[in-house]
């Protein structure tokens, strides 16, 4: 029995089709499981050197006493002389933060007599401590040397930060991402393939926190005035790593 013209047609057609289909699959197939890819992962770092622009400076008023009363009395208006001073070197209200306020019994544990179930209270310590932020980094050696003339008697930290950080971490992200890619374009040339695209990128780093540290003073404060210290907030080094996966071709 012979064919017409318009079955074989329709008969090749449909072969056509399952050919297509079958390819298809396979090529699927192929692409989901037996393909590898073709990528090339590098890492780079930016780096900024930065001059810090604020100063943290923590203190405390340390206070003891048999009466819980007087001792709070002292170690509040001491305090508060504090915080008058640090208003008048033009520190705003904002800028000024209490951070600790701590009155805790002293108890007397050579004399316990047991089975008493604690020993004696014999008195109070109360700490108040308050942090302050110096916008003027020429500020800060005077307001250090004149805190102890109002009564503080410990000094805890003296940090320096930076006021605008997203700034130099962006300029060191730019940095690090353009030495990224020429890292990238360097190594695919040595291999002979190119770069075609971005598959993933990450990045890690942040800014440190130098600071100068001064111990306590002792619970009587200073007699006298002290010098004005020397206080070099130097510079610090903001710094991204970035870790960017190429495709190539």
């Amino acid at each position: 029995m012979k064919l017409s013209s318009k079955n074989l047609f329709w008969s090749l057609l449909n072969l056509t089709l399952i050919l297509v289909i079958i390819f298809g699959v396979t090529g699927l197939v192929y692409k989901l499981f037996y393909k590898t890819d073709r990528t090339i992962t590098v890492s780079a770092e930016g780096k900024v050197t930065v001059s810090p622009d604020i100063a943290n400076v923590s203190f405390s008023v340390v206070s003891q006493g048999k009466d819980p009363e007087l001792v709070q009395g002292e170690n509040t208006e001491r305090m508060n002389e504090a915080i008058d001073f640090i208003k008048s070197q033009g520190i705003e209200a904002k800028d000024i933060k209490t951070v600790n306020y701590n009155l805790a019994p002293q108890y007397d544990y050579e004399t316990r007599v047991y089975p008493l179930p604690k020993p004696n209270i014999v008195g109070y310590t109360l700490t108040q401590t308050v942090l302050v932020k110096v916008r003027d980094l020429s500020k800060t050696a005077p307001i250090l040397a004149g805190l102890t003339r109002q009564g503080i008697n410990q000094i805890e930290t003296v940090s320096f930060d930076i006021d605008d950080p997203d700034r130099y971490l962006n300029e060191a992200r730019g940095e690090a991402f353009l030495k990224a890619r020429a890292k990238a374009e360097t190594m695919a040339g040595y291999n002979g393939v190119r770069i075609s695209r971005v598959v993933s990128f990450s990045e890690s780093g942040g800014m440190p926190i130098p600071y100068y540290e001064m111990r306590a003073l002792g619970v009587g404060g200073a007699p006298d005035a002290p010098p004005v210290p020397q206080i070099e907030p130097g510079t610090q080094e903001v710094t991204v790593t970035v870790s960017v996966t190429y495709e190539i071709r």
